[in-house]
């Protein structure tokens, strides 16, 4: 099976690589450093440190592994830190999270999960571990580590049952590459139960390192410049959203009566942003993009008929957060499964979310049961709550004091998890 798996692979190369160049138009990292994508690396690794490789693929996987990264270079002082990524915005985010580290963590793209191309990249760096974060799971990456005597770790780890349905039914092909696994650590209880259907061999449950990151103090504190530049208008964030939710939030929120809410809007990913413009002037909804406000110079009040801010940028989540009374996490309202509220939560924010959370079930519910968050039906709801907890400041005020609880109370997943990796190093 993964012979044919690899089959398929070569035989889609050359779409694989016209899909790259495309999308570049929109984000041109991705026309950046495509031989690194085929195994092709012309920069020497430092022979004079062992290296430890961490996978994180995009964005959201990489500040996960924030605090990880943080506890490997200070417990292993003579190792440095290989860290792959497959987005042009997982690696713009790791460089700018450890651009104080910058002399030991090396950034690459992991090449495409091809036999050859695979051994190239294991005979060029040599790592001595394998830290796969969250889900990405490669059957020829996997193999070709366990031929070179790699250990493969996954950690941070998580299984929708969505997720396990198609792994099901690639058995032949997913099954062998999670029994060579050396060690995975889950994010919760179903989780783990879900990755032993998989036939994991070795597996312990850690909880979610996301609780681990602390929000950044200048984000606070540029948080609090952007609000006092939106006024004195309650402020409602939907962050993180998707393809097909603006739509059904842009309706609800017209809907809504007058006064509304300002309206911050964050689309997920940035090749985006202008398509969610167009819908924004298509709605005929004043708006100004994130781009457009120079938060370093002296605050000035924005014009009273802006009806939404649009969040053109990326690393600044947790300064939108700051700038809302109640935050709505996307990917919620459309089946794609959620994005995690434990950003929201950090900043002590009630968090509402859609029926859509099976990529954190355990998270979302949990939070739901703490009166940390809410969840809404559709996008009519979710705007008609998100217009209640503006007008209740009281109840604002505890869901956003059990957030931030729900939040610390969860925090301990490094520590666990570098007890786990001390077998490997």
């Amino acid at each position: 099976m993964r012979l044919i798996y690899s089959l398929v692979w070569w035989l889609a190369l050359p779409i694989v690589l016209l899909r790259l160049w495309l999308r570049g138009r929109q984000e041109p990292g991705y026309r950046q450093h495509i031989l690194e994508r085929l195994g092709f690396y012309t920069r020497k690794p430092d022979t004079s440190a062992q290296t430890i490789w961490v996978h994180a693929v995009s964005a959201g996987e990489t500040r996960a592994a924030e605090p990880l990264i943080r506890a490997l270079l200070l417990r292993y002082p003579d190792h440095r830190i290989l860290l792959s990524h497959m987005t042009p915005t997982g690696r713009a985010t790791g460089i700018s999270l450890f651009s104080d580290v910058a002399e030991r963590i090396t950034p690459v793209f992991l090449p495409y999960d091809i036999d050859s191309m695979i051994r190239r990249f294991l005979r060029h760096f040599s790592p001595r571990l394998c830290i796969l974060i969250e889900t990405e799971v490669w059957p020829n990456l996997v193999a070709q580590c366990r031929h070179a005597r790699v250990p493969v770790t996954l950690v941070n780890a998580r299984l929708s049952e969505k997720s396990l349905k198609k792994a099901i039914k690639l058995a032949s092909l997913i099954l062998p590459a999670a029994r060579a696994i050396h060690y995975v650590a889950a994010q919760s209880g179903p989780d783990a139960e879900r990755l032993l259907k998989l036939d994991v061999q070795r597996l312990c449950v850690t909880g979610n390192m996301k609780f681990d990151v602390s929000p950044p103090a200048q984000m606070a504190e540029r948080g609090a410049r952007l609000r006092q530049q939106l006024g004195s208008r309650p402020v409602f964030i939907c962050a993180s959203t998707r393809d097909g939710e603006e739509e059904l939030l842009l309706k609800a929120f017209v809907a809504l009566a007058q006064p509304r809410p300002l309206l911050i809007l964050t689309p997920r990913h940035p090749q985006r942003f202008d398509q969610v413009a167009a819908m924004l002037s298509a709605h005929q909804l004043t708006y100004l993009r994130r781009s457009a406000l120079q938060l370093e110079q002296a605050p000035a009040a924005l014009a009273e008929n802006i009806d939404v801010i649009l969040g053109d940028s990326m690393g600044e989540m947790y300064m939108y957060y700051a700038a809302a009374d109640v935050a709505f996490v996307g990917g919620s309202l459309v089946n794609l499964g959620g994005h995690n509220l434990i950003e929201a939560c950090a900043m002590g924010k009630p968090v509402l979310t859609g029926p859509y959370t099976f990529n954190f079930s355990e998270i979302t519910e949990q939070a739901i049961a703490a009166k940390a968050a809410l969840r809404a039906a559709d996008a009519t709801e979710l705007m008609a709550l998100a217009q209640q907890l503006l007008a209740d400041q009281p109840k604002r005020s505890a869901m956003g004091n059990n957030a931030h609880a729900f939040f610390m109370q969860h925090q301990g997943a490094t520590a666990r998890t570098m007890q786990m990796l001390e077998q490997f190093l």
